[in-house]
């Protein structure tokens, strides 16, 4: 697959002999949709998904009718929006995006709704902070292609259905248990997880995005910010943007010292652990004994929200096997006593405490 972008800014506009960058390009200001892959070639990952996907989409088109409606979940930053961008582009339909939040009244759903034209695409980000009574109107939407309005109250009350033109409802979400079972069940065209990146994958993605930017990075310094990513593509490139950053102040390529540089000043440590992970796991190793420990008591000892000790910090914690979660709350690992630099007490089980 390659990793090459469709229109490549050449070096020489950007960067000096030496990769110094000279000026910001104009797409700088929009980096992110600048970094965003525009091809499936482009779109490095998740290659069950995406082979899925040319099916569904390979058939819907072979029948000129537009495919059934999508669900991708998964932690945050692994492609859920730049695959539905991408499913947009592939049918020639307009992508309408908004998110859960967005939606706070039946009104607003059937605003969007009403204003779609044929073979579009509506992509709901954050579908599960959907209100139930705004969900109870998508479902003859997703089902039966049509917008149910109430006219009057009491007895007198009448429905009224329009017809909509044919769609396809991309949604994406962090926390799929949130859903309803009936929204869940109207996802005819799959449910999708996005699964994390493996750092030879990482490293494609930061070569290209660094092609894109019109830096000198070496190999070393590639997978130095691949080992830091969280196995996280967005993680990546706010690497990598940071790490530019400090290259062109110090006038200097993208090699593994100038990373570890630029990630030591933002405190990245070599498993792309943050200070607030690293904090998480010094309270429950140190407070709380290594567990076990709720996620209340432990975002109490951090001042921090449960939620974001159970979306933003856990997920990673736990992929890379620091923390392990037990029915009566989170244990430490022998590896994160091993991270932290402390001695694990004795009989601590390589897997759970």
């Amino acid at each position: 697959m390659s990793s090459a972008p469709k229109h490549p800014r050449k070096k020489s506009d950007v960067a000096g002999a030496g990769g110094e960058p000279l000026a910001a390009a104009p797409q700088d200001s929009f980096l992110d949709q600048t970094l965003r892959p525009a091809s499936w070639d482009e779109y490095v990952g998740q290659e069950s998904i995406k082979n899925n996907l040319h099916i569904l989409i390979r058939a819907a088109k072979e029948r000129a009718a537009p495919p059934e409606h999508i669900l991708f979940y998964g932690p945050p930053g692994l492609g859920k929006t730049t695959l539905a961008h991408l499913i947009a582009r592939e049918l020639g339909g307009t992508l309408r995006a908004t998110s859960g939040p967005a939606i706070e009244r039946v009104g607003d759903l059937a605003a969007l709704l009403s204003n779609l034209s044929p073979g579009d695409i509506l992509f709901i980000d954050e579908i599960h902070r959907l209100a139930r009574t705004i969900e109870e109107v998508l479902y003859p939407a997703m089902e039966s292609g049509v917008l149910n309005i109430i006219i009057g109250k009491g007895p007198s009350a009448r429905t009224l259905e329009l017809p909509l033109p044919p769609f396809t409802l991309i949604a994406a979400t962090t926390r799929v248990a949130d859903l309803s079972a009936p929204l869940r069940s109207r996802f005819g065209g799959g449910v999708f997880r996005l699964e994390f990146y493996s750092e030879k994958d990482i490293a494609q993605i930061v070569h290209r995005s660094a092609n894109i930017l019109g830096v000198v990075v070496k190999d070393d310094g590639v997978a130095e910010i691949a080992k830091r990513s969280r196995a996280t593509p967005r993680t990546a490139n706010y690497l990598l943007k940071r790490v530019r950053d400090y290259a062109q102040l110090k006038r200097t390529a993208l090699t593994r010292e100038a990373v570890e540089t630029a990630l030591g000043m933002l405190e990245v440590d070599l498993l792309g652990l943050t200070p607030l992970d690293r904090k998480l796991l010094e309270v429950l190793i140190e407070r709380f004994g290594g567990g076990p420990a709720g996620v209340n008591a432990l975002a109490a000892a951090l001042s921090e929200e449960p939620n974001t000790i159970s979306e933003v910090h856990e997920p990673f914690l736990l992929q890379i096997g620091l923390i392990e979660r037990t029915p009566r709350g989170r244990v430490a690992t022998r590896a994160a006593y091993l991270h932290l630099g402390k001695v694990p007490p004795q009989g601590l089980n390589e897997k759970l405490l």
